[in-house]
């Protein structure tokens, strides 16, 4: 009796044992999760333009980021986002940026286009504009997770050249940060649930369908950064409707900075809608809207 009884509580003890290994297992899958250090992320640069005032920028900011983060090697990088032989590299789909990134092993790729202008104007002499517009990508979701635009104007080419080359520290510090978060909210966000789509014009299911359609439209601001860069481009939002043309969600799914984004998202969801219906029956709907850019000079 005595012998079964430490039988009994030696597997007790080895039971608990083996619950704590795994509970101590669990513990550190979910740290791994959520709380991924920001080194272990890799991250690409790449300067799609190939001018040298875009690849000092570049190079200014991957030093600045460099204990951060594990960046790749930029030939390789290069020759990956080149074999995607994206026509517009600025304003990548969602679904050609996880491609690209998948491509070339990144977590992040860090899209730079830069240049030194000359500029007049009636009321200024001649001076020089040093820019760069700086597009962070996740290759997780294909999202712009940052756009950025930084501007300096001098008198002199290299003295603008130089306040936007010392300007990477502070843009570094918000990537950093970003990224951090963005990291930790892509692995715990939760698809969006499935829902019906329009259907092709051909299709039997396109017969007594009526697609949804905003009762007033709104058309999205041409902004002035864009305005000043002659910014020809195009942006696609994915829209979620309920049966009451509330909307649910939206998604943008092509991406093109200069503040074009946000000005879509906010002309789609100051319109009014009136949902999709089917044999007069109202039902909630996916659906995609395309917003073409270009400059127009005014008259």
């Amino acid at each position: 009796k005595e012998a079964k009884t430490q039988r009994f509580y030696k597997g007790v003890l080895n039971f608990h044992s083996v619950f704590l290994n795994f509970a101590s297992l669990r513990l550190c899958v979910f740290a791994l999760i959520f709380f991924v250090p920001i080194t272990a992320q890799k991250v690409a640069i790449l300067t799609p333009d190939k001018a040298e005032t875009s690849r000092e920028f570049a190079e200014r900011l991957e030093a600045r980021l460099a204990e951060k983060f594990r960046f790749l090697d930029e030939a390789m990088s290069e020759a990956a986002f080149g074999s995607a032989k994206a026509d517009h590299p600025f304003n990548l789909t969602t679904t050609a940026s996880i491609a690209i990134g998948t491509a070339i092993g990144c977590d992040y790729f860090i899209l730079v286009r830069s240049a030194t202008l000359r500029r007049s104007s009636s009321q200024r002499h001649e001076y020089y504009e040093s820019y760069a517009g700086i597009y962070v990508v996740s290759s997780r979701t294909g999202r712009l997770v940052i756009w950025r635009l930084l501007r300096f104007e001098e008198s002199k080419a290299q003295a603008a050249q130089n306040l936007l080359n010392d300007a990477s520290g502070g843009l570094a510090q918000e990537i950093e940060t970003k990224l951090k978060l963005t990291t930790k909210n892509e692995l715990a966000e939760v698809a969006p649930p499935a829902m019906e789509e329009p259907p092709d014009d051909a299709s039997p299911a396109a017969n007594n369908f009526r697609a949804p359609i905003p009762y007033r439209r709104i058309k999205p601001e041409y902004t002035s950064d864009a305005f000043l860069y002659d910014i020809v481009t195009t942006v696609d939002i994915v829209v979620d409707l309920d049966r009451t043309g509330a909307i649910l969600r939206t998604e943008i799914v092509r991406w093109a900075g200069y503040g074009l984004d946000e000005s879509v998202e906010q002309a789609v969801r100051t319109m009014k809608w009136r949902p999709a219906e089917r044999n007069g029956k109202q039902l909630p709907m996916r659906f995609l809207l395309r917003y073409n850019f270009k400059k127009i000079e005014p008259k």
